[in-house]
């Protein structure tokens, strides 16, 4: 009996940590599709000037309940001297009111954080989006020349892409989450955000194309 409780506890592990690995290739995916969208994309100067990045994968209509989990993903910054990511955090956006309907289709969303110090707001074990920093719906393309003045302002900028359309997206009133079992399934051990950024490990295999695709679209600060 003692056996097949331990093969049992083996298989959910694994089961666990391929639905982690697989939800990584979704979003370096998710984040590849809207730098590649030219004008109706993510800015790219928005990206070479932020400092960390939440990227959401695959949310689902279903989901979209104020106080219900409807999303999972990751959240990474810059390595402190600037150059390239940190191995990423998985983290949940929980409630809140997303500001658009999806119709039956799996949306992607992706936040980007402006500031260090946003950033490490973001990396608490919970944090209340558009409540302890100012968020905004990103412009898409062209329209970051004229960005409104509550977009310059915003510490946190959001995008979102369902059925192959582009849009900047509210997700004020969300709170944003750790995910220690998603951690645990990347680190072998659960850890908090702020233990995940702050490791000095190599990043594990799983965290590949994510970083890859980051460090592809924008690997420094300031990149041009």
């Amino acid at each position: 009996m003692r056996i097949l409780m331990l093969i049992l506890a083996l298989g959910a592990s694994l089961a666990a940590q391929t639905a982690t690995e697989k939800r990584l290739k979704e979003a370096a995916a998710a984040f590849t599709e809207m730098m590649t969208a030219g004008d109706k994309g993510i800015p790219q100067e928005l990206l070479d000037h932020s400092a960390c990045a939440v990227i959401l994968p695959n949310l689902k209509q279903g989901a979209f309940i104020v106080g219900a989990k409807f999303g999972r993903g990751f959240f990474t910054c810059r390595n402190d001297n600037g150059v390239g990511w940190k191995s990423p955090a998985a983290v949940r956006l929980e409630g809140g009111s997303v500001g658009f309907q999806i119709g039956g289709s799996a949306t992607d969303v992706i936040m980007l954080v402006k500031s260090a110090r946003g950033g490490d707001k973001l990396a608490g074990s919970r944090f209340t989006i558009g409540g302890e920093a100012s968020a905004a719906a990103g412009p898409v393309g062209r329209e970051s020349k004229a960005m409104t003045d509550a977009q310059m302002t915003a510490e946190i900028l959001s995008w979102s892409r369902s059925r192959g359309v582009f849009a900047g997206v509210s997700v004020q009133g969300s709170t944003l989450r750790e995910d220690q079992e998603g951690n645990k399934d990347l680190y072998g051990k659960e850890m908090t955000t702020r233990q995940v950024l702050d490791r000095k490990e190599p990043a594990p295999r799983a965290v590949a194309p994510l970083l890859a695709a980051l460090n592809k679209y924008s690997g420094r600060a300031g990149q041009k």
